[in-house]
């Protein structure tokens, strides 16, 4: 059994030589790319030629290899291409650990230059004054809804989407305390309490305190200076800590779902077949203006994901602007016209690959 095994051990050397090599190579190539980026100023970040690999591969593909797990080896190569073709700054809602340095990282990889930042309007104002090349925010819950502070500040800032990234949301709950009993409080954010509520009420009980903090990542911070203390909290602030995970995925749902986007001030996506589209909307208070523009949408027969109301905010007075999410490219055939007919009253905030 052992000199089978040492046969097995040393053909999986032989192929991991190989692929260091065809990376390598690959590295060489994307060196070449990023230097004619760079003489034509042009975008390193593509979603949508990304896509296209993958799918790409995943139709070659005939091995024991999920299209999960194929996604997961080549983003991770696309992110290390492109620090060799430009490495790229990236803003995210911080402090480290936070779901946003998670849904970052997912997109740019571990290579990257990351800054965290404290706010979500820091995160918009670095990418506007290009401070960071992109900058990445979350946008909405599928439990508990929109994040209100992202959708206002796509209305005021000049950035664009870049794309979007959904990802599941699972919370631990870490502790350097192993016996439940003696745990006295538990830092999180304020959502994450009611995100974990039921884990909360059948494990912790009532006399424990509960102390919501600005970030996950923060409550990890305080839980580590505090025997008696716990987090609820992403997996990476765990880990970051030095926590020990007690328990893991204590979320109400197994379903819970954040949509990130990622953002920058100047870009524009090629169509790729499967995209969205994001615009603002400040129509007039005459009489069936919003709804105008909505059957225009309808007559083109273009899908609408997302029609939302925001406070305009002008004096003491009632009015109110709309995010409009639709599905397809602003360059699609039935959607020029509608850009064009009512240009006086949207704003484009970018056309991206679909996700979710």
């Amino acid at each position: 059994m052992q000199e089978k095994l040492t046969q097995i051990r040393t053909h999986i050397d032989q192929i991991d030589n190989q692929l260091l090599a065809l990376l390598n190579q690959r590295m060489e190539l994307i060196k070449e790319v990023g230097e004619l980026k760079r003489q034509q100023n042009a975008i390193i970040y593509r979603p949508e030629r990304e896509k296209a690999i993958l799918e790409r591969l995943n139709q070659l593909n005939q091995g024991a290899l999920t299209e999960k797990a194929i996604e997961t080896i080549f983003l991770e190569i696309f992110a290390v291409s492109r620090n060799f073709e430009l490495p790229e700054r990236v803003g995210y809602l911080g402090p480290e650990g936070t779901f946003s340095h998670q849904a970052a990282e997912s997109r740019f990889g571990a290579m990257s230059s990351y800054i965290a930042l404290n706010t979500i309007q820091s995160v918009f104002e670095s990418v506007a004054t290009n401070r960071v090349r992109f900058g990445v925010v979350p946008i909405e819950n599928n439990q508990e809804g929109t994040v209100r502070e992202t959708v206002d500040l796509l209305a005021a800032t000049e950035v664009k989407i870049v794309a979007e990234i959904p990802q599941n949301i699972h919370f631990t709950f870490a502790s350097f305390e192993d016996r439940l009993e003696k745990i006295e409080v538990v830092y999180s954010k304020d959502i994450a309490f009611k995100q974990c509520s039921k884990f909360i009420e059948d494990y912790l009980g009532q006399d424990i305190e509960l102390i919501p903090v600005d970030s996950t990542s923060k409550a990890a911070q305080l839980a580590a200076k505090n025997k008696h203390a716990a987090a609820l909290c992403s997996h990476i602030a765990a880990k970051i800590n030095g926590l020990p995970l007690l328990f893991e995925n204590v979320e109400n749902s197994s379903f819970n779902r954040t949509r990130f986007l990622i953002l920058s001030k100047d870009f524009v996506n090629q169509p790729s077949g499967n995209d969205k589209t994001t615009l603002i909307a400040k129509v007039d208070d005459k009489s069936g203006s919003l709804a105008t523009l909505l059957d225009d949408f309808k007559l083109a027969g273009i899908n609408l994901n997302k029609v939302e109301s925001r406070p305009a905010r002008q004096a003491a007075e009632f009015k109110y602007w709309f995010l409009i999410e639709f599905d397809g490219h602003y360059a699609d055939p039935q959607v020029l016209p509608i850009m064009e007919k009512n240009k006086e009253v949207i704003t484009w905030m970018g056309s991206y690959l679909k996700l979710c």
